[in-house]
């Protein structure tokens, strides 16, 4: 079996063909997997690879949850840090 570019461990594979596994167990899948991808790969063209692959074959699986959740939470833009404190002139 030839290795997946963009899934070299097989993560994302194994995760659908795991019987009875949740949401929380296919987050942390994801995100080992998502640490796992090669410098400089495209994280959005990877899991829209991954959703393309898997998703029409196991629309209601967790995994394509959690992946659709990752593109959703990608494009979102939100403000970074925290809380920042003013100068006051006076």
């Amino acid at each position: 079996m030839q290795r997946d570019p963009l899934d070299t461990k097989g993560l994302i594979r194994e995760a659908y063909r795991i019987e009875g596994i949740v949401s929380a167990e296919c987050r942390s899948i994801f995100l080992d997997w998502a640490l796992s991808l090669p410098d400089g790969q495209d994280t959005q063209a990877a899991i829209a690879t991954m959703i393309a692959r898997y998703a029409p074959e196991a629309p209601d699986h967790p995994m394509t949850e959690v992946l659709r959740e990752a593109t959703a939470a990608t494009t979102t833009p939100r403000r970074r840090g925290g809380w920042r404190s003013r100068s006051r002139e006076g």
